[in-house]
């Protein structure tokens, strides 16, 4: 398992970057660099299970292990959907998304940490900076 790091600088306020990141209605629009009908099911509370799907009966099966308002979300991933069916028996199990924003002079610093294994690296080097890019354009608008 290797940790990804990646930052963006975001013109506009934390709360607002939050509400883009985790809102029902920007949600879906920003993580559609991942899969085109990205869907969630959650309700970002602490220790809430969080299912992430692609619009096929795909996805990841997670738990939120953190949120702190405008601040901090973790989200710990426990498995994968395939078919519609949920499978622990994997190398996602354990492995943490981490979402951490800092205010700085009137703007947000997004920093999202993730662990992957070798085989996701390159899928997230490509589709992590995009996504970020969408972040910033709905927040920012």
């Amino acid at each position: 398992m290797e940790n990804l790091e990646f930052i963006k600088t975001i013109k506009a306020s934390p709360e607002k970057v939050w509400d883009t990141l985790f809102g029902k209605n920007t949600y879906e629009k920003w993580t559609s660099a991942f899969a085109e009908n990205s869907t969630v099911e959650t309700d970002w509370k602490k220790g809430s299970k969080a299912i992430f799907g692609d619009g096929t009966g795909n996805g990841m099966i997670a738990r939120i292990k953190e949120n702190v308002p405008n601040q901090f979300m973790s989200i710990e991933h426990l498995g994968e959907i395939k078919d519609g069916k949920e499978d622990f028996d994997n190398d996602w199990g354990g492995t943490l998304e981490n979402y951490t924003l800092e205010e700085k002079n009137g703007e947000t610093v997004l920093k999202i940490d993730i662990g992957v294994s070798a085989e996701w690296k390159d899928y997230f080097n490509e589709t992590w900076p995009k996504a970020l890019d969408k972040v910033a354009e709905l927040a920012e608008s």
